[in-house]
């Protein structure tokens, strides 16, 4: 017989998302409790959690110090500069939270290099930061940075990218993001909506070494061909998850395959990068369909303005769960292995009544 398993229900786009919790993990965590004030639908929602129990000081790291994080210091690793909105609102999410619940925090930007992120949280322990939030730049290569937390019991929360090789409860607490496999998954299906299902697409690949690429492609690969998709994938490149390398990698992609009709941007950035490249190419609003993930204000006014035919939501207001989960773990509630998040899609219908969402 399969063992007992818990029903997690999620809305995306009018639709009933349904996901398989193990039954270790169906009892409610303190994060998911963390309910965003009423009226505000741009917070993030807990969709599921999952993991063999939870994680507490007695658990973690052979035993760490009980503490009052309004007593302490508590430091945030951003990974990327934040020309990126993504990345703006990740930070000031972290920020506000920290001051709304009267807690001193220290901010790092390691500016998309991997040694600088390991710096800076080397740093932050140095000056006193007894509990860490960190947004990986990679999925791997953080192991000096981490170690340098065990050896100081400093406890590190990760949120936005998996360490993919890392142990919960061991390396880190547990982490919080968004299901990458299941947006690659709809932004397949929203684009078979938008091109009838026909045509040649593109793909713009994130950054190399995150689980977030690799889980976004093998989504969005996946459904096309459960969908039994008509649709051809005839290039992929990397953009990097930037404006200008998107601008670019789209250039070379419709110059050599000038069949293009459709482009999947595995982050706003990118497409937006795509709109300045076909716009550059003399291309019209609508001639290639463009679907993408992340949820800014740029690439929801592109659905109204026709350059972007859909967007799936990558909430990055991690402020609220990720303190929450600290508060849990030092409280005893404990910390829960993975804490998924639930994301909203942008379309033709909703993007003017949605468009004060994005960020």
């Amino acid at each position: 017989m399969p063992p007992s398993r818990c029903l997690v229900r999620g809305a995306f786009a009018g639709t009933l998302a349904l996901v398989l919790v193990p039954a270790a993990a169906c009892t409610k965590s303190a994060a998911e409790e963390a309910e965003p004030e009423a009226g505000s639908s741009a917070a993030q929602q807990v969709q599921a959690t999952s993991g063999a129990g939870s994680c507490t000081p007695e658990k973690y790291n052979s035993g760490v110090p009980a503490l009052d994080l309004k007593t302490v210091t508590v430091g945030f690793a951003q990974s990327e500069k934040e020309a990126n909105p993504f990345r703006i609102t990740e930070t000031q999410s972290i920020k506000d939270e920290a001051a709304k619940r009267g807690i001193k925090l220290i901010t790092t930007n390691a500016q998309s290099d991997l040694n600088k992120e390991i710096a800076d949280i080397q740093g932050m322990i140095a000056q006193g930061a007894k509990a860490l939030i960190i947004s990986p730049l990679n999925s791997e290569g953080l192991d000096p940075a981490l170690t340098a937390a065990k050896d100081a019991k400093v406890p590190v929360m990760t949120i936005d990218r998996l360490l993919t090789t890392k142990t919960p409860c061991v390396d880190y607490l547990g982490w919080i993001g968004s299901d990458f496999v299941v947006q690659g998954r709809r932004a397949a299906d929203a684009m078979i909506k938008a091109t009838g299902d026909q045509g040649e697409v593109a793909i713009l690949l994130g950054a190399s070494g995150v689980n977030v690429t690799v889980d976004r492609t093998k989504g969005f690969k996946d459904q096309l061909v459960a969908k039994n998709s008509q649709l051809k994938i005839v290039a992929e490149q990397t953009g990097d998850f930037t404006r200008e390398k998107g601008q670019k990698v789209t250039e070379q992609l419709i110059s050599a395959n000038p069949g293009i009709g459709a482009i999947y941007a595995e982050n706003d950035e990118m497409a937006l990068g795509a709109v300045a490249a076909l716009k550059a190419a003399g291309k019209k609003a609508g001639d290639v369909k463009i679907i993408t993930i992340d949820g800014t204000k740029g690439a929801v006014q592109g659905i109204l303005d026709g350059w972007i035919a859909g967007v799936i939501e990558s909430n990055p207001r991690f402020g609220p769960l990720a303190f929450q989960a600290l508060e849990d773990f030092y409280s005893g509630k404990g910390v829960v292995e993975k804490t998924i998040i639930s994301d909203k899609e942008y379309t033709p219908e909703n993007a003017r009544s949605e468009l004060a969402n994005a960020y």
